[in-house]
């Protein structure tokens, strides 16, 4: 397989800006904040990060099976995360590779499985929104941010709930080239995307995506912690973490690369974390919730076997 050079950009870039923030800071201050993390905390992060995955690919398994789509467990997980590998690149347009490894192994339609991962951004959405909530009176700002994804989020049921709102939609957004190659394979695909956010499957889904944000929080709470810093409450990283993941969101840049970075020191600078010991910390629960997954998803891809298919293909015919 043909990895995307914007996939090489997104890690070149990520490894410049990491050096940027180190540049900045104190480095007798980074090394002993490296030194002095408690590395006891480092397992425990770890697990929680995956269960987190495995949280969310039981999602994706029940939308699977929501749509009459049966793949054998074992390997349907390990394409699951085979998706984390090119979940750098702008959009997370990379994840759609799913679609095309389980048609290459199971001839499933691309246009059966690719809605399917619109619909995860979706839900996925809604549990950020939904656990940042139960934060709100710790930091004002997240209110606005909360607003406005909340009103995406709206926006995308209403768009779902008429099929020729959904069609206009698709129509006008695959007219750009940014755009065109996410939303072209979504054509036809009304009545899956429905299918998929009606009845008791929003209700799973939506729970599923609230437990997997609060475990990838409490994976973040206890990066904390493994720095010493105990003054901040688990709500109170709730509400900065998510505000900056918003944020990064809102940038369309690949994960917010940058911006979840940059506003997540803003962020943590006023609850009173030093500059000094801020950009370490930051870089380390990126690499703990974001480039680990990239990491394992890499593995993943490798052992499905599909290394002679090119990421660059875009055919939208199945």
């Amino acid at each position: 397989m043909k990895l995307d050079n914007r996939f090489f950009i997104a890690i070149i870039g990520a490894i410049i800006l990491y050096a940027i923030f180190l540049m900045f800071s104190d480095f007798s201050e980074v090394y002993g904040n490296i030194i002095n993390f408690n590395i006891m905390y480092l397992p425990i992060i770890l697990v929680l990060v995956s269960i987190g995955w495995g949280i969310l690919f039981l999602r994706w398994h029940l939308l699977l099976k929501n749509s009459g789509i049966t793949l054998p467990l074992k390997k349907n997980f390990l394409i699951y995360l085979s998706g984390f590998a090119l979940s750098v690149t702008p959009g997370k347009l990379g994840e759609l590779l799913k679609s095309q490894i389980i048609k290459a192994n199971f001839g499933t339609p691309r246009s059966s499985t690719a809605p399917l991962i619109l619909v995860e951004r979706l839900y996925n959405l809604i549990g950020m929104i939904s656990i940042t909530f139960f934060g709100l009176m710790y930091f004002e700002i997240s209110s606005y941010i909360i607003i406005i994804s909340a009103i995406l989020v709206i926006a995308g049921f209403i768009i779902i709930s008429s099929e020729t709102l959904f069609n206009k939609f698709i129509k006008i957004f695959s007219k750009f080239k940014f755009t065109s190659k996410l939303i072209i394979p979504l054509q036809n695909s009304y009545q899956i995307i429905r299918k998929s956010t009606r009845g008791p499957i929003i209700v799973y889904c939506s729970g599923l995506s609230i437990i997997a944000w609060l475990i990838e929080l409490l994976a973040v709470y206890f990066v904390f912690l493994g720095f010493g810093i105990f003054d901040l409450s688990y709500f109170q990283i709730v509400q900065v973490y998510t505000a900056s993941i918003f944020l990064g969101a809102a940038s369309l840049l690949p994960e917010g690369i940058g911006v979840v970075e940059g506003s997540l020191i803003g962020l943590l600078g006023v609850h009173g974390i030093e500059i000094s010991t801020a950009p370490t910390l930051v870089i380390l629960i990126r690499i703990l919730t974001l480039w680990y997954g990239v990491i394992i998803g890499l593995i993943c891809l490798k052992l499905t076997g599909i290394f002679s298919v090119s990421t660059n293909e875009h055919s939208t015919q199945d």
